[in-house]
Order: C-alpha cells, then sequence, then structure tokens
C-alpha cells in the first residue's frame, strides 16, 4: 500500500550535548551517513515523507534536497520546538493536515533492523533492553498491545520498552485523541494518540532497535553499524562528509566556505569531481571510485602522483600590486594567523607558553621563537593554482582508470579564491607524511605534559618515512626552499593544534614546536 512516513526532528536534541550545537540531531552521523538518511532508505522509493522542522531545521531541508530529489517531502514548520509549552504533540500537529491518511510515525533517534510494517492495521515497535526507566514501555497480551505505560511504570517481566515507531491505521480516532489531549497530548507526543486506539487493537511487532537519542546509545549505535572500509574521517562539530545514496555530501556552518568551495571548482576542474549541487551550508559530488592514497600508496605511486601534481601546482604570474597584495595575504595567513591560533590553544586547554623541554631539548618560550623567524622570507610565497589541504587522506586513487582525484579542497588561501602559496600545499603533504591519519586514530601516540617538561612520541609507517625522504629529494631537484617546506610544516602543526581533541592536539603543538626550533637552528 502506499502511505506516507512522519519524522519529527524540531527538538534540539540537548541530550546529544555539543554534538547538536552546529547540526539537527537527526543529521548526527552514524557510519558516515546522517541518522535521518539511514531512516529514509528503510522505506521504498515511492513512500512520502513528512518532515516536522524545528532546529535547524534549514539544515534538514537541505540535506534532503541533495540527497534525495527523487523523493517526496512535505515539511511542516514548528515554531514553538523549546522551552515552556513545546513538546512532541506540537510536532505532530503541526504535520496533521500532510497526515490524512495512514501513516507510520519514526522518532529520528530510532535505528531498527528487520522489516518496518506497512500502516495497513494499528501497531506499535518494542525491543528488549536491560533498563526500562528511561523509556515508555508496553504491556503486551497475545502479540499485542494491551496498555502503554510511561516512563518508570515498566515492570521487567511484563514489560517492553517502547521505541518510537508506529503504525497508525485509524489516523481519524488518532488525530482526534491528540487534538483533544491538551497538554498531555503535547508532553506525551504519539503515545497519546495511540492510547486512543487501545479499543481498535494494536499489534505489536518486535525489532532489533538502536537509541541514538543520548550519547551513550550514540556510541553503541556507531559501534554496531561500523563499516570495516569505511573511510576515518575525524569528525568536528562544525563540518561533516557524508556518503549518501551514491554522493558525497560536504556540510560546514559557515556558508562563505561553502560558497566559496563551489566557486573555487572552475579552477581545479579537472582535477577534483564535479560538484553536482550546492545549498548555502552544503554541497554535493558524486563518489568517486578509488582509495585514498593512505591505503594504497608505494614509493612508485607516490613519485607518480608528484610528477601528476606538477601539472597541478600551475604557477601565476603576477603584476607588481598583485604581487604585493599576494605577499600581504601570505604575511597574514602565515604570521597573524598563527598567533590567533596559539591563544585558541592555550585558551581551550587553559595552558600557556613556557619554557618546558621537550623530549629532553631544552626549548625557549615559543613566542621567542615566533619573533626569531624571517617572516618577509616565509611571506615570500610562490603564488599558483593551490589545493589548500594537500594530504593523502584528501587523494584518491583510481587504480582501474589509473587516475588521481582531489577531494576537499581549501575554500580560499588568506581570503583569495584563485591564488594561493603551492608552498603551503608542499607543507600541507609533508605534514601527512610524518603524522599518519590512521596511526593517531588508532591511538599509537603518546604525549605527557608536565611543568617543566614535554615527552611525545609518536608511530610511523617505514613506507612513509621511506616517501618523506624521497619527497626532500623531489623538492631539490624541483628547485623548492626545503627548509621552508618544513618550516612551514611546523606552522601547520601549531596551527591545527587548537583544532584538535586533547591529548591529540598537546603532540601537534610540542611537534610543532619541536620542529621550530629545529628549523630556525639550522
Amino acid at each position: 500500500m502506499s502511505y506516507r512516513v512522519c519524522i519529527p526532528t524540531a527538538g534540539t536534541g540537548s541530550r546529544l550535548g555539543v554534538l547538536t550545537r552546529f547540526i539537527n540531531k537527526s543529521l548526527v552521523s552514524v557510519a558516515n551517513r546522517p541518522i535521518l538518511a539511514h531512516l529514509i532508505e528503510r522505506f521504498p522509493q515511492e513512500t512520502e515523507f513528512v518532515i516536522a522542522l524545528g532546529h535547524k531545521g534549514d539544515l534538514v531541508r537541505e540535506f534532503l534536497g541533495l540527497a534525495y530529489p527523487q523523493r517526496q517531502f512535505f515539511f511542516a514548520e514548528v515554531h514553538h520546538f523549546e522551552g515552556l509549552g513545546s513538546g512532541l504533540g506540537l510536532s505532530l500537529l503541526a504535520c496533521r493536515d500532510y497526515l490524512q491518511q495512514p501513516f507510520v510515525f519514526m522518532s529520528c533517534d530510532t535505528l531498527v533492523t528487520g522489516l518496518i510494517p506497512a500502516p495497513d492495521r494499528n501497531w506499535m515497535g518494542y525491543s528488549e533492553a536491560f533498563d526500562l526507566a528511561p523509556y515508555r514501555t508496553l504491556a503486551l497480551k497475545d502479540s499485542g498491545v494491551e496498555a502503554i505505560c510511561e516512563k518508570g511504570e515498566g515492570k521487567s517481566d511484563k514489560h517492553k520498552p517502547y521505541i518510537g515507531l508506529a503504525g497508525i491505521h485509524d489516523y481519524e480516532a488518532f488525530w482526534s485523541g491528540m487534538e483533544q489531549g491538551g497538554e498531555e497530548a503535547i508532553q506525551s507526543g504519539e503515545a497519546h494518540g495511540m492510547r486512543q486506539l487501545l479499543p481498535r487493537g494494536i499489534c505489536a511487532y518486535g525489532f532489533t532497535w538502536y537509541d541514538t537519542g543520548n550519547i551513550e546509545a550514540l556510541a553503541r549505535a556507531r559501534e554496531s553499524h561500523r563499516e570495516p572500509d569505511a573511510p576515518n574521517i575525524l569528525e568536528k562539530a562544525d563540518e561533516a562528509i557524508w556518503f549518501v545514496d551514491g554522493q558525497v555530501i560536504k556540510f560546514s556552518d559557515n556558508t562563505d566556505f561553502i560558497s566559496n568551495r563551489v566557486e573555487r571548482v572552475h579552477e581545479l576542474q579537472g582535477f577534483i569531481p564535479e560538484v553536482t549541487g550546492a545549498r548555502s551550508h552544503m554541497y554535493c559530488y558524486p563518489k568517486v571510485a578509488g582509495k585514498v592514497l593512505s591505503e594504497v600508496v608505494t614509493l612508485p605511486l607516490f613519485e607518480r602522483l608528484l610528477e601528476h601534481s606538477k601539472g597541478f601546482w600551475k604557477q601565476k604570474t603576477l603584476c607588481t600590486d598583485e604581487a604585493l597584495d599576494f605577499r600581504v595575504t601570505c604575511w597574514r595567513f602565515y604570521r597573524d594567523k598563527t598567533f590567533e591560533r596559539l591563544e585558541l590553544f592555550y585558551n581551550n586547554f587553559s595552558l600557556q607558553d613556557g619554557t618546558e623541554t621537550i623530549n629532553g631539548i631544552d626549548m625557549p618560550k615559543l613566542d621567542a621563537l615566533l619573533h626569531a623567524l624571517d617572516w618577509d622570507w616565509l611571506a615570500n610565497g610562490l603564488p599558483g593554482r593551490f589545493h589548500g589541504d594537500f594530504h593523502f587522506e584528501n587523494i584518491l586513487w583510481n587504480d582501474d582508470d589509473q587516475r588521481f582525484a582531489f577531494l576537499d579542497w581549501r575554500q580560499d588561501f588568506g581570503g583569495d579564491l584563485s591564488t594561493g602559496d603551492i608552498y603551503y600545499d608542499l607543507a600541507k603533504l609533508l605534514h601527512g607524511l610524518i603524522i599518519s591519519h590512521e596511526l593517531i586514530a588508532g591511538d599509537f601516540y603518546t604525549v605527557e605534559w608536565q611543568p617543566e617538561e614535554i615527552f611525545y612520541d609518536f608511530h610511523r609507517k617505514q613506507l612513509l618515512v621511506e616517501c618523506e625522504r624521497r619527497f626532500g629529494q623531489w623538492l631539490e631537484a624541483e628547485g623548492y626552499d626545503t627548509k621552508k617546506v618544513r618550516t612551514l610544516t611546523a606552522l601547520i602543526y601549531l596551527n591545527i593544534a587548537a583544532l584538535h581533541h586533547r591529548p591529540y592536539s598537546l603532540l601537534l603543538f610540542a611537534l610543532g614546536k619541536a620542529m621550530l626550533k629545529t628549523e630556525l637552528d639550522q
């Protein structure tokens, strides 16, 4: 039968903490896809969806428009979605006009396995749980629902947790109950309407269920859905990369970030995938066949990348005024941003610039090292086409087509969309050869920060050590300033230290400071 599915997404998702600061709770990732994508794809292509929007509702609209352009969605705005008087019932009542037919109700924090029945009868979903206290429960009898109990009322030997998934066949009675239920219906949500259907009969269906509505349950859901060959993406609160229905969707809270990336596509054409859709906070492109270079790199393949990249790093000839502007941009991008990021680092981790030894080597304050650096020399960059985040995790290799594809390009270089410093790309490549994303994700590093000394260590792959050695030879042969590349690499570590979690952030800071001192001493 043809039917609609109601998914309310209006709530703030407060139980997920910082994860919902920048995105809607239905867009939190599980297996590199929003939870909402898992829900949508449980239903046939012809199914129509009614989505209640509230907190960050514009992002839900954008995502569904990019990810599922062939599916039919109806959106209902919920204006009072938080604070006194708000509740799930308001979201449901906002959807009422779109649901004057049998429909399925599905909470946006409910992941299940198994067939989801059509609403050809009234039914409610249940599962197993050791602790019933956080959930409404169902008293079951002869495969049917005898009673719907509030949180705290369930008994482990008599009740099953209700999982926020239900089929409403007798929709007129359901809506009559919701409309007449007042404050109780607003707070209880669909459970209030379902109670009105008990005299008509409600079937009970068991599911394997994964709750994603709180941090602990989300972690379990993520572990259960982990895909062994999936990309290893470090999670950021204000950015995400999703893989949905053969597409890659990039999200950012920063609208300039997205618009500038899309605008840069014509500059990078032929080296990056073609962007096929864009919204204010997202853009998408077809998923490119291949594997990230970190998984398949060999020394010959790395050498092939360097030769391929020579055609990418196309130098630009600038007039006198343009050259001056470019130099100022490099100065700001390297010097000013470094001091800003260091202040953020100290604030984020309640630290201050000190003279702690690093791996047994005496160190001055970082401020002294930075003031000893020749910023004019560093700002004398090499203008040209740039990627901006050039490392193995952002490079794909398709062995069948024998082609590279560059991904996740930077949105600008100090505000300039077309011209950047080629030396910055070279330094980004080196920073990824020294620090392996894969080994960091596996916690193959240590860092100890004491009042008088810092000690750090991290594992390295021998192959990447060989690639670094070959890279140094290539830089010399191509006439690049190797010292400048290594100095910029040290600054990259110092800059990104503020953006990562502790203790990885401490490792990046210590490594960057130690590397900068080494380059200044030579």
